[in-house]
């Protein structure tokens, strides 16, 4: 029998998600073989897929945890991960044991590689292929009642594709993933359009006029029913203090974060959206969830008002504008955690930072100093990334992550030709850590950024408090 620590070292050999062998490529046609093999697990429970560049893993989890909390035992499964791959499977909020995985891993292994060997399938399957179809097996085996799937990429091949959705919602859409989905918001989003089925429903936000369009033609196409999200984004403008409305007591398991809150008419009731995501541009990712919700009630899956205010406030999403107080007796400043990883992401986490740190409530009057950690893979748009976030810093402290996609330090420094840096380097997250808490002061905020590996791997060497996943 394959050991957990095999089954993951098996499955990295397969390359990461966008590591493909030569001649390999993206075919639905090839996943469903697997599936049909498996006895299709994808069918034995209605699936949500959650698609879109920046917020479907914030939406995925918000909509799990409101699913959860109306008594619904949901699957969750999501990607990339933050510090074990097991974090990708859960069920009502627990991630699949050791054990569990790797006896699922042999299973659907085993089954893969003799679809391969007979030439039912070309080749093995890669990572993302093996791990959703495991995902499938899992939920159907345990067995869940619904399953929230976030889509890997794109969404029109993506392996999550090959459940047909129960509910489709597509987040925000931006320029990533260039060399696979387009190079343009138009074409990224029609891939992204692609897990809106014949006759379906799709829940979304009024966003980039192109994949407005896109979105539109393809629910048009497919005679599917396109459902607007904007009344539940509260209208109140960027700048604006929010009304006085009354807390609710902290949630520990929201690991330290502090939330925003606001009244929200939802279902014909008055309801308090309380939740740990910080920042105003989760205001959007909520609003997807919350009129998921509601489609998910008018077809059958009960949902009170009261189960989305709780399922909300229960959320947890680690590594997405995630704070850890500062502890002046460990020596740790404040620090900010947040995987932005692409342009539109990077001018989310800065309007967070400015809000938070930079407009002078926090400390009296003033702002607070930032120091700023960052590292990004090389096939991201850094230089631009580093643009939006390097200004607010008052130190800077370049690092790489421990991944053969991470760009240098140097990489870093030299792609930003445009704006003058002053940053010290570290080739490790470990030195960059020891150097910023130095240079953050106990006043200071620390900012950790610019790809979920550099995020990663600070979650496992900062102090026992910071929430884990």
């Amino acid at each position: 029998m394959v050991t957990y620590d095999a089954a993951v070292a098996e499955l990295y050999r397969l390359g990461r998600e966008l590591a493909h062998t030569a001649g390999q490529q993206f075919d639905l046609k090839f996943v469903r073989i697997l599936l049909e093999a498996l006895g299709h697990p994808e069918r034995r429970f209605p699936t949500v897929l959650v698609a879109g560049t920046n917020g479907k893993g914030s939406t995925a989890a918000t909509l799990a945890s409101i699913l959860q909390a109306a008594g619904h035992r949901t699957g969750l499964y999501t990607s990339p991960h933050l510090l074990r791959i097991n974090e990708r499977i859960r069920i009502n909020g627990e991630t699949i044991g050791d054990a569990e995985f790797a006896e699922l891993y042999g299973d659907v292994d085993a089954r893969a590689q003799a679809l391969a060997d007979s030439g039912a399938l070309p080749s093995h399957p890669n990572f993302f292929e093996l791990l959703t179809a495991m995902a499938f097996s899992y939920f159907a085996r345990c067995p869940v009642e619904i399953a929230v799937m976030e889509v890997g990429l794109g969404g029109r091949l993506d392996a999550t594709n090959a459940a047909e959705p129960f509910l489709a919602v597509i987040a925000d859409i931006a320029l990533d993933h260039q060399e696979f989905l387009g190079n343009t918001i138009g074409e990224i989003a029609r891939e992204k359009a692609g897990i809106i089925h014949p006759g379906g429903t799709v829940v979304t936000l009024p966003q980039h006029p192109e994949a407005n369009e896109a979105i539109a033609s393809r629910a048009l196409e497919c005679g599917a029913a396109a459902i607007n999200a904007a009344p539940f984004v509260p209208a109140f403008s960027p700048a604006a203090d929010l009304p006085a409305v009354p807390r609710l007591p902290a949630i520990p398991a929201a690991g330290g974060r502090d939330s925003t809150a606001y009244p929200l008419e939802v279902m014909g009731e008055r309801i308090l959206v309380d939740s740990p995501l910080v920042g105003r541009h989760q205001w959007r990712n909520i609003a997807l969830a919350v009129a998921a919700a509601e489609q998910l009630n008018r077809k059958g899956v009960k949902i009170s008002p009261k189960n989305i205010e709780a399922g909300i406030r229960r959320t947890c999403w680690p590594g997405r504008f995630q704070i850890v107080p500062a502890d002046p007796g460990d020596g740790w400043p404040e620090v900010v955690l947040d995987v932005a990883h692409n342009p539109a992401g990077a001018w989310a986490l800065r309007a967070a930072l400015s809000e938070r740190y930079l407009r002078g409530e926090e400390s009296g009057g003033g702002s607070r100093p930032l120091t700023l950690v960052f590292g990004a893979m090389r096939d991201k748009a850094f230089g631009e990334i580093a643009e939006i976030l390097f200004p607010l810093a008052t130190h800077l402290v370049l690092t790489r992550a421990d991944s053969p996609r991470a760009a240098t330090p140097e990489e870093i420094r030299a792609a930003l030709q445009r704006i003058p840096i002053n940053a010290v380097t570290e080739e490790n997250v470990a030195g960059a850590l020891h150097r910023a808490r130095g240079l953050a002061g106990p006043d200071g905020v620390l900012a950790i950024t610019g790809s979920l590996y550099i995020v990663g791997e600070a979650l496992t060497l900062l102090p026992a408090r910071a929430a884990r996943p």
